[in-house]
């Protein structure tokens, strides 16, 4: 398969300019300063609700052993307490904590007020060149 040279370009640029803005989210809002694989799997149990460890381990991409590590430390710090399973009694359920809703609720509130102040710094037209963008980087990323 042959690419057109200036769309390889643009992957890279691309790539590397939303990479630099995810480390910057990272960075400018955790202020647990958990890991993030921790904050991964506190953000998949707010999302989809009470799950075991290998479903977390499976939805995150890891070993299960790897996940039991995380789920250990996170349970170890009050973020996320073990449930039974309504119908495996085998299984245990890991959920949020109230704890750890606070943690996820300040971590977005910290991501989202350094993004509002990082576009307040745009000039209006870039500002608005962003804007007529994210329907084009929503619709690469659903391809």
């Amino acid at each position: 398969m042959t690419t057109d040279p200036t769309l390889d370009i643009v992957a890279k640029d691309l790539t590397a300019a939303i990479s630099r803005v995810l480390r910057r989210l990272r960075t400018e809002a955790n202020p647990t300063e958990l890991a993030l694989s921790h904050m991964g799997a506190l953000a998949r149990l707010e999302q989809s609700g009470p799950m075991t460890t290998a479903d977390l381990a499976r939805a995150e991409l890891m070993k299960p052993q790897s996940m039991g590590v995380i789920l250990g430390s996170l349970e170890q710090e009050g973020l996320i307490e073990r449930r039974p399973h309504p119908t495996n009694r085998r299984q245990i359920l890991f959920v949020l904590t109230a704890a750890g809703v606070a943690v996820r609720t300040s971590h977005r509130a910290m991501k989202r007020n350094w993004l509002v102040g990082a576009l307040g710094q745009l000039d209006p037209a870039d500002l608005e060149a962003l804007v007529a963008a994210i329907p084009i980087i929503r619709q690469v990323g659903d391809s």
